[in-house]
């Protein structure tokens, strides 16, 4: 990096900005997407492509998932976030609607590129007579990250309530959230619904998100009372899974009667007061690496362009075992965890990441959409309302069964957030 950028970069940061949730928010998607790449189990054997997960063809990498499932890091970080915009807009007299209104846009319009890509190769690849059951699986794995983009725009749009709900019970808003998580879950055990325990997508990372709250008070106190909450979470865990129902796989395995992350499980809170005790044990450390010029402009860089990378990294994935076996099928000869497949995983890994380079820097741009002009008015708050349904329905319903059903493709499941996208753009009335 030339030092020109980073002294330019370290000139632009305010003395005030904690520059550890930029560096946690850039880690824990990079760890998502290093996570994904190296649970991808695609071979072909005597022609024939076989696909699966690394989770389950080998139990012993279940205890991993602790480590490489570090979706609570993002909540823990958004929290913080979330919580200072918020306060800084009641202090200017901002109005939620137009609050909500510049979070989504900046969350929502990177996803738009790839929901059109992936309606136009489909359209394409249906035309043209490919198997759907392959289309399902294709476009189903590519995307599995717009699940997170679901859950995380209906926390940002309660975080409001949230912070209230903080600033008045503080430590107990996080207790009352993991027990209701645990009701949750218990009702939907029992009952074998799945769609109860859908509620704890907001109701287990909202929980978690608090945790950035406490973060942004100075509530965690030092290095002890962190440690101590991440002893917390670990028991909380291990009882969870040794006396509990729950797998000891944070991510979620296709034979497994439950999953703890479709729908989401309470494990997942206290997973996050593990991650986020220990991780924010080490923040002195932290503060004092990223403090750096080169560290830090490499966290900005990265920062301002790691939502693409996460968005279109298993696309980016998919596409090149497509074209391996168009062009070369052994080059997917290796069965996974053998000798040879282990060799080839840099390699692997150099050509998605080379690939999603390619593809971040034609997409990169929509991560920074456009200002209102200014005198803009308030937007009304049926727009921002609409384009949040819009979006988690439609992202839901895409990341848990991809864009083609035995009906054909389902192109309106994708232009649902598109359709959001574009009322948020609508420009506010000038005063």
């Amino acid at each position: 990096m030339r030092t020109s950028t980073v002294e330019r970069i370290t000139a632009a940061t305010p003395a005030t900005r904690n520059r550890v949730v930029d560096l946690l928010r850039v880690a824990a998607l990079s760890l998502v997407v290093l996570g994904h790449w190296m649970l991808a189990a695609v071979w072909v054997r005597d022609g024939d492509l076989s696909t699966g997960a690394i989770l389950d063809l080998a139990p012993w990498t279940h205890p991993l998932t602790w480590v490489f499932q570090v979706m609570p890091v993002f909540f823990l970080v958004g929290g913080y976030a979330n919580g200072r915009s918020w306060r800084a807009a009641r202090r200017r007299g901002e109005p939620w609607p137009q609050w909500l209104r510049a979070r989504l846009r900046r969350l929502l319009t990177p996803v738009v590129p790839l929901l059109l890509f992936w309606v136009l190769v489909l359209a394409v690849a249906v035309s043209a007579g490919a198997d759907p059951a392959m289309l399902r699986t294709a476009s189903q794995a590519a995307l599995v990250p717009t699940w997170f983009l679901a859950a995380y725009v209906v926390v940002c749009a309660v975080a409001p309530l949230t912070l209230w709900l903080w600033e008045r019970s503080g430590w107990w808003s996080v207790l009352a959230g993991l027990a209701l998580g645990g009701a949750v879950d218990a009702v939907s055990l029992a009952t074998d619904s799945v769609g109860i325990g859908f509620l704890n997508y907001v109701i287990v990372w909202s929980t978690v998100h608090q945790l950035g709250y406490a973060w942004l008070d100075g509530r965690m106190g030092g290095t002890r009372r962190r440690l101590g909450l991440a002893l917390v979470g670990l028991v909380g865990l291990l009882l969870l899974v040794r006396v509990g129902p729950y797998p000891v796989s944070m991510v979620g395995l296709d034979d497994a009667a439950v999953n703890n992350s479709y729908p989401t499980r309470v494990t997942l809170g206290f997973l996050g007061l593990l991650q986020g005790g220990l991780l924010l044990a080490l923040e002195p450390r932290l503060q004092r690496w990223v403090a750096r010029p080169r560290p830090w402009a490499r966290t900005v860089v990265l920062g301002s362009r790691i939502m693409s990378v996460y968005l279109w990294h298993l696309t980016v994935m998919v596409l090149v075992i497509g074209l391996a076996l168009l062009l070369a099928p052994w080059a997917l000869g290796a069965e996974p965890l053998s000798p040879a497949w282990w060799l080839t995983r840099p390699l692997w890994w150099a050509v998605l990441l080379a690939g999603t380079a390619g593809v971040v820097a034609l997409v990169g741009r929509f991560e920074r959409p456009r200002p209102d002009a200014p005198g803009s008015r308030p937007v009304q708050a049926w727009r921002p309302v609409t384009a949040t349904v819009l979006a988690c329905g439609g992202l839901g319903l895409m990341a848990g069964q991809g864009l083609v059903g035995p009906d054909g493709l389902r192109w309106w499941w994708a232009l649902l957030p598109v359709v959001g996208v574009l009322l948020l753009r609508l420009p506010a009335r000038r005063g």
